[in-house]
């Protein structure tokens, strides 16, 4: 068969209109049906972009001037937006993202999922878009002439840009940034070389218990010995509102993986702790919690919402983590189980069970797949599985399983519409009906929405 001629070339001017957005909020649209990927472009624009990049069936182009702009475009408040990665959508309108999001998965649902006239709703947005992350992770690292940098990681590089206010950053985060850098610049503390695999602060963490006002500071190292440690927490003491703990971590491993398996607790007990409506948590640097605290309460309370739960239900939450979404279900179940096959999680989450005197729950370290068919085999069956798994979605096994088991509701949130619109469809052929999704705006300015699902069965 003979390939597809490329009707373009590299560094090929061309104008095309913007039709839509991609996976990572680039602009999409079409020309001579071929499709091209451009960055910072909106849809309904025409734009005049250079080709960067030429594949068989796409290709990208850089956007050099705007023919007709969007009436949604805004001028990005952040002044290292163009630079960094972390936001995508800071040029759009807050209640056109919203409305860009509700369309990122309806055209998934009909795209992927091949649903017709499918109840979205609108996209629950934050009454604030700016300043909600409660977890930071920020890299320092060692320039030359011994500059230090400490900020966000440029597009698709390993270079640092300063940052000294990210403008979705909990306000203490930023302050412990500020904190950090004057004490390594004053007591002359090195930031990690890369390639020479020297120094000793690696990175920042910082996290926020939104409702309870308590700050950790995080400080990753490539030493075991810091110097001055005494000092930072002072400093931290006295610039930062509501700081509790100072938390080194170990890592002298050569890898992108940020955190290391050792702490010490340099000043203060370790944890924080949030509340996500009635229940407490507590928070340690490696764990699991919901960077967007107001937010995340209202994607729970849509889960707990469409369990329709009245008291007498079974209720297995396939995909628990640390079983904060399992804790919320527990307040109307008359049981709620939660399956989770990392052991660390179902510890916490067993934990946050105690924690919270919450008697009508049970977790169980194990693969939903195989657990789900044992409990219908020794006589229990669910009323309603509740399913929040990782972007990449639901394990074959498990759909197979909720299949065979065929509860009468399926709640599925999902961080990722391809794959909520594939296993929906999943689902759809094995008996249940989709009767509406909710997004939930999780991380405003960025590309990302999270929806919550719900499936029932009819058969």
């Amino acid at each position: 068969m003979k390939e597809k001629n490329i009707p373009f070339k590299p560094k090929e001017n061309i104008e095309l209109t913007i039709t839509g957005l991609g996976s990572s909020g680039e602009g999409v649209g079409k020309l001579s049906g071929f499709t091209f990927f451009v960055p910072g472009a909106l849809p309904g624009e025409r734009v005049q972009a250079q080709v960067t990049v030429l594949k068989k069936n796409y290709g990208q182009a850089r956007l050099s001037k705007l023919l007709v702009p969007s009436p949604d475009r805004v001028t990005p408040p952040c002044p290292v937006y163009a630079q960094c990665g972390g936001c995508q959508l800071q040029h759009l309108s807050y209640p056109a993202q919203l409305a860009l999001k509700r369309q990122t998965v309806v055209d998934a649902m009909e795209r992927i999922g091949h649903f017709k006239n499918l109840a979205v709703l609108e996209t629950l947005g934050a009454p604030d878009p700016w300043h909600y992350r409660n977890k930071m992770q920020v890299p320092a690292a060692q320039g030359r002439n011994h500059t230090l940098h400490i900020g966000c990681y440029a597009q698709g590089t390993h270079r640092i840009i300063d940052v000294d206010d990210c403008l979705i950053q909990q306000q203490a985060n930023n302050q412990i940034v500020h904190v950090v850098r004057r004490w390594m610049e004053q007591y002359r503390i090195p930031a990690l070389e890369e390639d020479a695999r020297r120094g000793i602060v690696r990175h920042i963490m910082g996290r926020v218990g939104v409702r309870t006002g308590e700050v950790m500071a995080v400080l990753v190292t490539n030493e075991p010995q810091v110097p001055h440690l005494k000092d930072l927490v002072s400093m931290l003491k006295k610039d930062v509102p509501g700081f509790v703990t100072l938390v080194q971590n170990l890592n002298t491993r050569h890898t992108n993986v940020i955190l290391g398996p050792k702490n010490k607790i340099i000043y203060g007990p370790g944890i924080i702790h949030d509340r996500l409506g009635d229940f407490t948590f507590s928070i340690s640097p490696l764990s699991f919690f919901q960077v967007n605290t107001l937010q995340a309460e209202k994607l729970y309370e849509t889960a707990l919402q469409y369990a329709a739960l009245t008291g007498q239900e079974n209720v297995i939450d396939a995909y628990c983590g640390t079983g904060t979404i399992t804790l919320f279900l527990s307040r109307k179940a008359r049981r709620a189980l939660g399956i989770e096959i990392v052991a660390p999680a179902i510890r916490d989450a067993r934990q946050n069970a105690r924690d919270n005197h919450i008697q009508n729950v049970d977790f169980l370290c194990g693969d939903a797949a195989r657990e789900m068919p044992e409990l219908v085999k020794n006589g229990s069956r669910p009323d309603v599985v509740v399913l929040d798994p990782p972007r990449a979605g639901c394990e074959q096994r498990v759909l197979d399983a909720i299949a065979k088991v065929r509860p009468h509701r399926v709640v599925y949130v999902s961080c990722n519409p391809a794959s909520l619109a594939r296993d929906a469809a999943i689902l759809r052929d094995r008996g249940f009906v989709v009767r509406k999704v909710q997004p939930v705006d999780m991380f405003p300015h960025t590309s990302h929405v999270e929806s919550v699902a719900l499936l029932t069965y009819t058969r």
